[in-house]
């Protein structure tokens, strides 16, 4: 199955605020532990914003969580 580029942006960022929500953290407060642009973090989960590698590694770190659990492609079928 081909996954288009539109639905991986959409399930990562399906996957960070399942994984921020389960650790008690608002977009704000990941920003800043994360050390990203304001208001990334809410363009990122909506799917608006294509973050680049460092970006998810910087996230992944501040959730405490392995790089492959925020580009966990296989969460829902899409």
């Amino acid at each position: 199955m081909q996954l288009s580029e539109k639905k991986i942006i959409k399930q990562i960022g399906d996957n960070i605020p399942q994984l921020r929500l389960e650790r008690h953290l608002s977009q704000f407060q990941l920003q800043v532990d994360a050390n990203v642009v304001k208001n990334q973090i809410g363009r990122i989960e909506r799917g608006e914003h294509i973050p680049n590698i460092i970006t998810i590694i910087k996230i992944a770190k501040a959730l405490n969580v392995s790089l492959s659990e925020i580009i966990d492609l296989k969460k829902k079928i899409i």
